[in-house]
């Protein structure tokens, strides 16, 4: 998995890559400073298939910098890391685009699972905000399952159900398209140039925004929903999970 730090205090960068170790070993980490070189290292091949993103920094206003940064990578999942816990940008970020807000007073533990709630198709916000009426509002017209306030309350304990392939990243696509193929997660970390931890998580949240338990089903909804797999690869897949 290739993620992009995009934050201006490098002391802040160096800490956060120890702590970001524990999201996948296999992790690659690049950085940026200003929103223009964030903007230029997210366009570099292979791209990025996650970042986050500091609020304040040089070279354009916040909602200028995510905006553009948005259109750049797509549905990129981008997660905001700032020291503001001010609900109206929480809101306002969210509504640009963010798949989550995590503050910069948060535990590693925290962070780590609010990037892998955000990872498998979540959306993360703060839980000293969940109670705000404006929040609230905003929660309700996340596309989260039932039980998305507990989600984001304890990212670690409540995974969220996603609705079907509408929020599939592209990432998650092409994940899809290899296990209609009856690759192994090894095979397609592979072919991916993944690590097999950051295919797992992928794999994970495939089956949950397509509803189904195992990897056979995946590739059945899928070929329903006219994904590019192969229904020889279904039959033959058995129901591998992982």
């Amino acid at each position: 998995m290739r993620l992009l730090i995009a934050d201006d205090h490098e002391l802040f960068r160096d800490g956060l890559r120890l702590v970001l170790t524990e999201l996948d070993p296999g992790l690659e980490i690049i950085e940026a400073s200003t929103f223009d070189e964030a903007l230029a290292r997210a366009a570099e091949p292979p791209g990025v298939d996650l970042v986050l993103l500091d609020l304040v920094m040089p070279g354009m206003s916040w909602h200028e910098g995510l905006t553009a940064l948005k259109r750049r990578i797509g549905e990129t999942p981008l997660v905001v890391l700032t020291a503001a816990e001010d609900r109206r940008l929480v809101t306002d970020a969210v509504r640009l685009g963010a798949s989550g807000f995590i503050p910069k007073t948060s535990s590693g533990k925290v962070m780590i699972g609010a990037l892998r709630l955000v990872l498998s198709g979540g959306v993360y916000l703060p839980p000293a905000l969940l109670e705000d009426r404006e929040v609230s509002h905003l929660r309700e017209a996340l596309p989260l399952g039932s039980d998305s306030a507990a989600a984001m309350a304890d990212p670690d304990r409540a995974p969220v159900q996603t609705p079907a392939s509408g929020l599939l990243t592209p990432r998650q696509r092409e994940v899809l398209a290899l296990l209609g193929q009856g690759k192994s997660n090894k095979e397609i970390a592979r072919a991916l140039d993944l690590s097999e931890g950051t295919v797992k998580l992928h794999v994970t949240a495939i089956l949950k925004a397509l509803k189904v338990h195992n990897r056979t089903g995946a590739v059945v909804a899928a070929a329903r929903l006219g994904f590019a797999t192969s229904p020889e690869a279904a039959a033959a897949g058995g129901g591998r999970a992982s």
